[in-house]
């Protein structure tokens, strides 16, 4: 008998890998948290095996999650997609500007997917300095924005809260004292709250290598060069860090979507911004 995955199961599943936590999902899927763990529960008796792992401090997805995680984000956009499609076909141009940590992540996949339902659309991905993402924003070249709200080129239409987790380089001690830390390079917003983070745990830290790209960040980590703070969807299976008690607790990222207002009642734009809302 054919199996099926449940497309309330896997909206569970990526919320709490996204909120970092099976409370924090409960809460913002409108459930209570033994609701949300039946679903993961459940999820995991169709795969066969654990899709989380669980500690005192919150949740990270297993090998399977990680391998299940970008499929489900990709069943929930498309579902998405098919809901608001009604039947039109979208056409004309929009660019968006994205933070390079969502870039790297499963979002450009959940356009292309859009951009396949609707061939006469253009979309347009870029991830540039936020000097060059200003103005490709004011000449109209980008349309919608999804960085850090303090770097957007405009007020947010939405924002969204989301963890950061450590990575951990094979080879490092996270008991050394100083604590060798892999950072993104000014500006970089969760930078300073990172380090303090570090600062109130009395932990002595030192800059071991500093990256202005996620690219060069993952680089180092893989060296073995030290520690870094990430958004999940970039942490890789081997860098994670399983013992909660060894490093602090780090804060959240809020995230928003900036919208230009000339492109306001653009059916593309409007197809492209619920696309983003539903993955991100």
């Amino acid at each position: 008998m054919a199996r099926d995955l449940e497309t309330t199961l896997l909206r569970a599943f990526v919320t709490v890998v996204q909120a970092g936590s099976i409370s924090r999902a409960a809460t913002l899927l409108g459930h209570s948290q033994p609701a949300i763990s039946q679903q993961i529960r459940k999820l995991e008796r169709a795969v066969g095996r654990p899709v989380l792992h669980r500690s005192p401090s919150g949740v990270s997805p297993t090998r399977a999650g990680e391998e299940l995680l970008p499929y489900a984000e990709r069943i929930l956009s498309l579902s998405a997609q098919a809901l608001t499609a009604t039947g039109r076909t979208l056409t004309g141009r929009c660019g968006v500007g994205l933070l390079e940590d969502l870039a790297a992540s499963h979002l450009p996949q959940a356009l292309a997917d859009l951009a396949r339902l609707h061939p006469g659309a253009t979309l347009e991905v870029l991830s540039m300095s936020d000097t060059a993402t200003r103005e490709a924003f004011d000449t109209d070249r980008i349309q919608l924005v999804l960085d850090e709200v303090p770097a957007l080129p405009g007020p947010p239409r939405w924002t969204v809260r989301r963890p950061l987790v450590w990575a951990i380089g094979p080879g490092v001690d996270v008991a050394a004292d100083p604590l060798p830390v892999v950072l993104f390079s000014h500006p970089c917003f969760w930078r300073t709250s990172v380090l303090q983070s570090l600062e109130r745990a009395d932990r002595p830290w030192r800059v071991a290598f500093e990256s202005n790209s996620l690219v060069g960040v993952l680089a180092a980590i893989r060296a073995g060069l030290g520690v870094a703070a990430l958004m999940p969807t970039n942490l890789e299976q081997a860098m994670a860090c399983h013992d909660t008690a060894a490093l602090p607790g780090l804060p959240d990222v809020e995230l928003g979507l900036a919208r230009h207002p000339r492109s306001a009642g653009d059916p593309l734009t409007d197809a492209v911004e619920a696309a983003l809302r539903h993955t991100i």
